[in-house]
């Protein structure tokens, strides 16, 4: 699934989850649960009804807090009460990644440590909760990948507790580089911090891949009213177009080189980061580097979400000085594994669903215990006895 975000009006967290649940309005439910699962359930109210502007109809999605909520918390507080919450570890990691990149723009405009940083509007558990929802409506969901149109840039100044700052205020614009802009011609903030974060933590291509159809759309309300034009974002669904038996969705690669670590300390280090939540696989590589050294060059492919906790880790384990990054798409079969039982010792088997059918393959581990003179003959039996049962 693709979905492409149109900033009509521009974006906010609260217009980002509304959108979602204009298009996933079945999703709504688990939000409350996530409430209670952050321990937020006594703290904001979530509200969601339908919108009608009386041009376009939607979604409005509001989070509620009392005046108390309403207070500066330091990113490490938030880190801290998010890690000891029940939240599902990708939700978890979702949220923990937008705060990051809130903190890294704060930090930037400021001129502090990260770990230093206040937040302030975005630090009340109105906010806080915005953020950890969108985050488990990103990270429950089966979107492959996403696309933006081009923001709207407004115009004026906002009222922060740093006073009055311009439009879109300097972290807005920090989060923001690389993003392709447009003027309007209104007044007020169109890209809130939080839906600046979103939208960076997306990594949204300006496009829309070729090969999708469009299966549905949404709109997610915004509270401002702007003269002569919906404040609303709206969301287009698309499926894969063609029928194919495999799933398309996306995974981090993150690559690095080490040439001073020894071979010993360097294959627990790699044992480590393949014990990682997220971690999917890790590639090692052996080359010749610079100054003749023999060097080894390593690939690791990890759920999106896991980015921070992973990347932390590869500098922990390893002697590296940079990690790089980057998203790619890919396709993967269906498959399972089943046990099957062969002359009385049993045999895990891998079943995938291929473009020209079903195929079978016994794991190698299982068949070591079997002499090497028989081996063959038993590999074939087992994978024969599984394609021929899928074929009844």
């Amino acid at each position: 699934m693709h979905i492409h975000l149109d900033l009509v009006g521009g974006i906010s967290g609260d217009m980002f989850i509304g959108v979602l649940l204009d298009c996933f309005p079945e999703r709504r439910p688990e939000l409350d649960k996530v409430m209670v699962d952050a321990g937020f359930a006594s703290l904001v109210q979530l509200e969601s009804a339908p919108a009608d502007d009386g041009v376009l109809t939607g979604t409005h999605f509001k989070v509620l807090a009392d005046s108390e909520a309403h207070q500066h918390r330091q990113y490490s507080e938030i880190r801290s009460t998010l890690a000891s919450a029940a939240l599902a570890p990708a939700t978890l990691d979702a949220a923990l990644g937008i705060f990051d990149i809130i903190a890294v723009a704060e930090a930037n405009i400021h001129g502090v440590d990260v770990a230093d940083v206040t937040f302030h509007e975005v630090g009340a558990w109105d906010s806080i909760a915005d953020v950890v929802c969108a985050a488990h409506l990103i990270s429950q969901s089966d979107v492959a990948s996403w696309s933006v149109s081009r923001l709207p840039i407004g115009r004026g100044q906002i009222r922060t507790a740093h006073g009055l700052l311009p439009v879109p205020a300097p972290a807005t614009s920090l989060m923001l580089e690389g993003f392709e802009f447009f003027d309007d011609g209104l007044e007020g903030e169109r890209v809130t911090p939080t839906g600046a974060a979103i939208l960076k933590y997306l990594e949204p291509d300006q496009g829309i891949p070729s090969g999708v159809s469009l299966g549905g759309s949404g709109i997610g309300f915004g509270t401002k009213k702007f003269d002569g034009i919906s404040n609303v974002v709206r969301a287009l669904v698309f499926n894969d177009g063609a029928d194919e038996p495999w799933q398309s969705d996306q995974v981090l690669q993150l690559e690095f080189e080490v040439d001073d670590q020894t071979p010993e300390a360097l294959a627990v280090a790699l044992d480590q980061l393949r014990c990682e939540d997220g971690v999917l696989d890790v590639l090692q590589t052996a080359y010749m580097g610079k100054k003749g050294r023999q060097a080894t060059s390593i690939r690791i492919l990890a759920a999106p979400q896991a980015e921070q906790r992973i990347t932390s880790s590869c500098f922990r384990e390893t002697t590296t000085l940079g990690v790089r990054r980057q998203l790619v798409r890919r396709s993967t079969l269906s498959r399972q594994q089943i046990v099957v039982e062969y002359e009385g010792q049993d045999f895990r088997v891998k079943v995938s669903d291929r473009p020209g059918g079903k195929t079978a393959k016994v794991e190698m581990d299982d068949l070591q215990t079997v002499s090497i003179t028989r081996r063959e003959h038993v590999r074939r039996q087992v994978e024969k006895q599984v394609l021929d049962k899928g074929n009844e």
